[in-house]
């Protein structure tokens, strides 16, 4: 396992590739001890053993278990092979015209050329994205200095299950080691080291190099699931040189032994890790793809739209109406405001019909199955009614949970809800959500878990009191044995950072983090931003991302607002939202003892025991209970 790790080999050429070689490598300096071996070049900074790579089949071992004087095979199988294997190369060379030479390419096994090829195929593909999805960088922000600072924490990346390896992270940790390249070298060529992880930050981890001990000077953070991380004996397979950091080159003699002592046992990235990361950033929505989409100006309908593009499973949709594709409506793939097409039709949605009478040159329909799947319900039995009074999260002020309504009751599980005082006559700005929705919640659910409620725009009668309002409006309240109760083990904690989409303007993901925890449901604040613009999300949204996401798609992050931003944005770009705050703005925040005094009055509800800002991910019992 250990093999080639003090190795600084460097493949100049080889007599299976020399020909086809694009790439001139600068010679090493004769300073350091190179063993050459048949024209490949491996050099150590001990000098006294090496690596070699087997001509016929490739592998890579230690050069004195290698077959021959030459050590050029790993086996007496392989030599004999190669000589085979030489004379038919010879033949075909003749028979299509090409003189022999003594770099004459050698007929290797098929499975090997196939997986070279296979290999050789996904370094370009990995290659092409990291020029395509180039992080646009961000003057003046660097999440690790953000991080280091002020000693924050991040959301792990096992947190966010649709993000890429977000299913597959495995245990990667602090004091797994990997190769990195060794930036601490005066060597023309790209040299590697191995590095351990500090501290993690969702994607983001900070290294340092083996060998520097407690020292941290050149400790950096780089993303881990980038180009240039590997785990350990990636280099000794791949033939790149592993060079010891010139500021700590002093310190051992035999860097071989060193690095077998610290690595013994030592964890490392699984050897298919850049695949993985490669193949859980394949997305199945494609450009030119036909979708139904909630409108953005009239809440209560659909529309068609077309994917514009995609950027880490991040979709702008064009509404397919609009001529120059400036009127437009950023989401997640996995977001419960798209669908197919038809959908609207299927369940007796609100749509809006498009003028163009056929598909445009091009465009498609998405199919179904790319769509999120929502819980099957049994509507067969007790079920909402229309009329009926709950708690829901207001989508035109993520920040407020308001006093709602059940206008419509739709097919497969879906309702329309309206925000009570604040509704249009004709139900423009009623806004659709699945009975399984962690946005809707029963009568009673802020009052006991400490949530400010939103009362009716205009109702006088305050404090709010959810027996008086249901008597004056002769309403009844939703079952709480209807709603979604089910909290999964999330995993997140106040004060964790993460990336999050500011779904007021979902086309921006800003710089977030955690400020309060209800169970399932997040509390999302932007730093730099007043506590008003924080947003209600739940624990699973598709809107929210591990630290460095953006940096790993391509995506462009919005820092903290800085002070002298904030004063002017905040009355500027940020007016109208801020509007729309004030205009839902509830009452005073009563205590706890007043909420439990004045809920001890009713004699139709009782309440259970529950806990606000939970970061236990039990599903304990925080609805209200009727009694029977």
């Amino acid at each position: 396992m250990f093999d080639g790790y003090d190795s600084c080999s460097e493949d100049t050429s080889s007599s299976s590739s020399s020909e086809d070689s694009e790439e001139e490598v600068a010679p090493l300096p004769s300073s350091l001890p190179i063993i050459k071996n048949n024209g490949q070049v491996y050099t150590y900074p001990d000098g006294k053993s090496g690596m070699a790579t087997c001509e016929m089949c490739g592998m890579v071992g230690v050069r004195d278990a290698f077959y021959s004087k030459t050590k050029r095979f790993c086996s007496v199988s392989c030599s004999r092979s190669y000589s085979s294997n030489s004379k038919k190369a010879s033949i075909l060379a003749r028979l299509q015209g090409k003189p022999p030479t003594k770099k004459a390419k050698v007929l290797q096994k098929q499975p090997l050329v196939a997986k070279l090829a296979a290999y050789a195929q996904y370094q370009a593909t990995l290659q092409n994205q990291a020029k395509t999805k180039a992080a646009v960088p961000v003057e003046g922000f660097s999440w690790g200095n953000y991080i280091n600072s002020n000693s924050f924490t991040a959301a792990p990346v096992t947190c966010f299950k649709h993000a890429p390896m977000g299913t597959c992270w495995g245990d990667i940790s602090e004091g797994v080691r990997v190769e990195v390249p060794n930036t601490d070298c005066s060597l023309p060529t790209k040299v590697f080291w191995i590095a351990g992880i500090v501290k993690l930050a969702g994607y983001n981890a900070l290294l340092r190099y083996e060998g520097f001990e407690n020292d941290s000077s050149l400790d950096f953070w780089c993303n881990v699931c980038g180009s240039d991380i590997h785990p350990v004996g990636w280099c000794a397979t791949s033939g790149k040189p592993l060079v010891p950091p010139r500021t700590i080159q002093h310190k051992y003699t035999n860097w071989k032994a060193f690095l077998v002592k610290r690595l013994t046992g030592a964890k490392t990235l699984p050897p298919d890790f850049s695949q993985k990361v490669s193949e859980s950033m394949q997305y199945p929505f494609k450009t030119s793809m036909r979708v139904e989409v909630v409108d953005k100006t009239h809440l209560c309908r659909t529309r068609v739209a077309v994917v514009e593009s995609v950027i880490g499973g991040r979709l702008r949709l064009v509404y397919e109406e609009s001529e120059d594709k400036t009127d437009d409506f950023w989401c997640h793939m996995y977001s419960p405001l798209i669908h197919h097409i038809g959908w609207s039709r299927s369940i007796g949605h609100r749509f809006k019909r498009s003028d163009i009478t056929k598909k445009q040159d091009g465009h498609f329909d998405a199919p179904p199955h790319l769509f999120m799947k929502v819980k099957d319900v049994d509507a067969a039995g007790e079920w909402f009614k229309e009329g009926m009074k709950l708690e829901a999260i207001d989508p035109l002020n993520l920040s407020a949970i308001c006093v709602a309504t059940i206008r419509k009751v739709l097919a497969d599980g879906y309702l329309m809800i309206g925000i009570d005082g604040s509704e249009a006559a004709d139900g423009s700005d009623w806004f659709c959500y699945h009975a399984t929705s962690p946005s809707i919640f029963p009568v009673g659910f802020c009052e006991i878990n400490m949530i400010e409620l939103t009362p009716p725009r205009g109702y006088a009668k305050l404090p709010f009191k959810w027996f008086d309002y249901l008597r004056e409006t002769d309403s009844i309240a939703a079952p709480v044995k209807l709603f979604n109760k089910e909290v999964p083990n999330h995993g997140f904690h106040v004060g964790m950072k993460l990336e999050a989409v500011d779904l007021m303007e979902p086309r921006l993901v800003c710089v977030a983090t955690v400020t309060r925890i209800i169970h399932r449901l997040l509390r999302i604040h932007f730093d730099g931003w007043e506590d008003e613009y924080d947003q209600w999300v739940d624990c699973e949204s598709p809107d929210l991302y591990p630290v460095g996401w953006c940096q790993l798609t391509g995506y462009q992050l919005q820092p903290p607002a800085p002070q002298s931003s904030r004063d002017s944005q905040s009355s500027s770009s940020k007016q109208k939202k801020k509007a729309k705050s004030q205009q839902y703005k509830g009452h005073k925040k009563m205590s706890s003892l007043q909420l439990k005094d004045e809920l001890l009055d009713g004699e139709e509800y009782s309440f259970l025991q529950g806990a606000s800002d939970q970061e236990s991910n039990g599903s304990a019992s925080y609805y209200i209970k009727q009694e029977p």
